[in-house]
């Protein structure tokens, strides 16, 4: 079972949004636990080891550590924000 660990930033993000959407990106986040590689996830390209889940128009970018079995959550945003 894979450890999940926020980034700083990660952590503020989810603190901004609403409960009910904060609720169900938390839900999904620690789904990762069991499954880091969910259907519908998506390697993201320039980068070796980050990785996004969609959240209705949220994303959670994470990397995935596999030699520690860690999950770094780096960003939680709008789709329209998240990549910057």
């Amino acid at each position: 079972m894979y450890k999940i660990v926020f980034k700083k930033t990660a952590g503020k993000d989810l603190e901004r949004l609403p409960n009910s959407i904060s609720e169900r990106i938390t839900l999904k986040i620690y789904a990762l636990q069991k499954e880091p590689r969910p259907q519908g996830v998506k390697k993201l390209a320039g980068s070796e080891n980050l990785y996004r889940i969609r959240i209705g128009d949220y994303r959670v970018i994470y990397s995935i550590f596999e030699n520690v079995l860690i999950i770094e959550i780096i960003r939680i945003g709008h789709r329209k924000d998240v990549y910057k």
